[in-house]
């Protein structure tokens, strides 16, 4: 199930990435940044909003006057909770809980309401082209076992 999940994501084209920081630095940027450089139209939602190198930070997801296939959340679980219901009330019907971003609560949402989703994997591992220590990471855990069988 988890690898149809990551499947079905990662051929997504319209993405918002929750957790961009304003400072262009961290992870939510480095998200933004890999997905946009390898084909994916990309939003970044930053609760303060402004701008992170020339990128705008949306507010919100309602914020966003483009049609979103799916969002990527790199905040904590509890923030998560809330954008995943934004996200529903939207209609957008994939979710992205980055590795520290999930929650039961989160996951149970997704559940109930028919989202697809994928908790506690990082998207860096996936997204072509893998790169750097994400593409290190990958090969440990396929001869671990622990990446899902694609």
């Amino acid at each position: 199930m988890k690898s149809e999940s990551i499947k079905s994501f990662i051929k997504l084209k319209n993405i918002a990435v929750v957790g961009v920081s304003r400072t262009g630095k961290g992870f939510g940027a480095s998200v933004y940044n890999h997905l946009k450089d390898n084909g994916y139209t990309v939003f970044a939602v930053n609760r303060i909003g402004g701008f992170s190198n020339n990128i705008k930070l949306y507010t919100s997801l309602f914020k966003i006057d483009h049609p979103i296939e799916g969002i990527i959340t790199i905040v904590p679980p509890a923030e998560t909770e809330e954008v995943i219901h934004v996200a529903n009330d939207l209609n957008i019907k994939n979710v992205w809980m980055q590795q520290g971003s999930s929650s039961k609560n989160a996951i149970n949402f997704c559940k109930e309401k028919g989202i697809n989703y994928v908790a506690d994997e990082c998207i860096l591992m996936f997204a072509e082209p893998v790169k750097s220590i994400h593409k290190f990471h990958r090969w440990i855990n396929k001869l671990t076992g622990k990446y899902p069988r694609m």
